[in-house]
């Protein structure tokens, strides 16, 4: 999309009402739809007919309204349209990321008095500040480049391993929140993998494009497109920012499309400006090889980046923990981890525009706050992301299961895994985001005590200002629970008896402390121990069971 509101493809009066939103002004266009800024209308009385009487407590006061037309076209078109309004929902509902744009809810507007908007698919999206488009526009090779670049990184790599391809990885569509991070966004040519390709409409920036789709055939289901062309645009994007100019020769998109098709063919060679520094040069050079199967994987990419940036260490976390004063560490009380939120993030938004804003992101999980609202309740069905990590049978909620996996892999300790999360989460709430149990002082799905989660809910590793007040949502318990096991983990003796994993969980009840005094569960823990065990069994895929460790305590 556009990063100026120009002349909107979906025109859209100030002050229209849909759903509990009403429209502001424009914020971006472009050939499939456009973003209006819009504000949550104050709810209703409760017997009112109408969504705003319904409001959500999380759902924040703004928000931007991605508007995807279906009246007044011609058949061929509405189809189309109808393709890339059922593309995007499908991505937003299915996979969820801290680093993908969030959805808040999808509306269709009914209103037969305007033929223009009635049937239009509607998004409802957190408000972004602005995008890197802009950004460069304004400051060209950005200080905050390098970061920024390993986000973008981390979001690619986050929709790869969920089985889709972006498509369309672009500055327009990378937006930049109030607190300076990024989100990939508009997911309108995103495709989901089979096998080793997806298909997309054959639409895309030239800039950003593959040499070898420069000239593929257009089949009935649209483009194939690999994973790799997400790889080059990456490459294109990261010289870009780093440098100011495209890493291909021309004063135009066509001169240099005919560079990169004479880079492909072999030709002429890259000449990449002398701006870039050395350790990017080989990032880029990796992207930017003349073939699909030369290119870097996404994984390996990601590391280089992360490598480059000195992003998202886990010894860098290890180590600022380390420095806290132990006797400033509590103890953990039954089920507790979990990092404050703002609110949940509902999967991947595709809205995105070159100038909306968007405001605070985190995670989420499920369709359009399905499993926010609902939790496992939520889950329609199987979701086999992390099927090699994660049994896809034995319950664990479709709608989590992106952030478990992610956030055992964000610690490097062998105890601290997919598995074993899930089971703890499976005991401690049965996977219910909304636990509430006073009594204890223990909320939401990793069952956080306040004044506990306090010191997990930064993933630098400091400690937040305040004791947090609940509700504590799953894209931000679920982290917070893998900091604190991934904390434990090393400190438990290694004489202890029983399966490592086990006593990380005893541990996170009790303390590490008291587990190595007892040189293994102790007594009071011992049913809790046999509990997570059971489904630490239950959920780890047969190849990934320990060899010769049992499971239980």
């Amino acid at each position: 999309m556009s990063g100026s509101p120009g002349s909107p493809t979906v025109r859209v009066p100030p002050g229209y009402r849909i759903g509990r939103w009403e429209v502001r002004e424009p914020l971006a266009s472009g050939a499939f739809g456009s973003v209006y800024a819009a504000r949550r209308r104050p709810a209703g009385k409760a017997s009112d007919n109408d969504a705003a009487a319904r409001t959500p407590a999380d759902l924040p006061e703004t928000a931007a309204l991605k508007f995807l037309p279906t009246g007044t076209h011609t058949p061929r078109q509405l189809t189309h349209l109808r393709e890339l309004a059922e593309r995007e929902t499908e991505l937003l509902s299915r996979l969820s990321s801290p680093r993908l744009i969030r959805l808040y809810e999808t509306l269709t507007v009914d209103d037969p008095g305007r033929p223009h908007l009635d049937g239009a698919t509607v998004l409802v999206l957190e408000k972004a500040e602005t995008s890197l488009s802009a950004l460069l526009r304004r400051t060209p090779r950005p200080a905050a480049g390098p970061p920024l670049l390993a986000q973008v990184c981390a979001g690619l790599a986050q929709l790869h391993r969920a089985g889709w391809v972006h498509g369309d990885l672009k500055p327009a569509n990378v937006l930049l929140m109030a607190d300076g991070s990024a989100r990939l966004a508009d997911f309108n040519m995103a495709g989901e993998l089979e096998g080793t390709h997806a298909y997309t409409p054959a639409f895309s920036t030239p800039d950003y494009t593959p040499p070898e789709l420069l000239w593929a055939e257009i089949g009935e289901r649209g483009r194939r497109i690999r994973p790799s062309a997400d790889v080059w645009a990456f490459g294109v994007l990261a010289h870009l920012v780093l440098t100011g100019s495209f890493p291909l020769p021309g004063a135009t998109p066509t001169a240099r499309r005919d560079a990169a098709v004479a880079h492909a063919r072999g030709t002429a060679e890259l000449r990449l400006s002398p701006e870039l520094p050395d350790t990017w040069r080989e990032i880029v050079h990796a992207c930017l090889a003349r073939t699909h199967a030369a290119r870097i994987s996404t994984e390996a990419l990601l590391r280089r980046v992360e490598t480059v940036t000195d992003t998202a260490s886990a010894e860098g976390r290890s180590r600022r923990l380390a420095r806290l004063p132990s006797g400033r560490l509590p103890h953990v009380l039954p089920g507790r981890l979990a990092r404050r939120t703002a609110v949940l993030a509902a999967g991947l938004a595709t809205a995105a525009v070159a100038g909306l804003g968007y405001t605070v992101a985190t995670w989420d999980f499920g369709s359009a706050r399905g499993a926010a609202a609902g939790g496992a309740a939520a889950d329609t069905g199987v979701v086999p992301y992390g099927a090699e990590h994660l049994r896809t049978d034995r319950g664990v909620p479709g709608a989590y299961r992106l952030l478990i996996v992610e956030t055992a892999h964000d610690c490097d300790h062998p105890s601290v895994t997919p598995a074993l999360i899930a089971a703890m989460l499976k005991v401690e709430s049965d996977f219910d985001p909304d636990l509430a149990d006073p009594g204890k002082d223990e909320y939401g799905i990793a069952r956080w005590t306040p004044r506990v989660l306090r010191w997990w809910m930064n993933e630098d590793g400091t400690p937040g200002e305040t004791v947090p007040s609940p509700p504590f949502p799953p894209a931000e318990s679920i982290p917070a629970m893998g900091r604190y096991l991934c904390w434990i983990a090393p400190r438990l003796a290694s004489d202890n008896t029983g399966d490592p994993r086990v006593l990380v969980a005893v541990a996170y009840r009790t303390s590490w402390d008291k587990v190595n005094k007892s040189g293994g569960v102790p007594a009071p823990y011992r049913a809790y121990a046999k509990q997570v065990a059971h489904y630490l069994d239950a959920y780890t895929p047969p190849d990934r069971a320990p060899s010769g460790r049992t499971t239980g305590p």
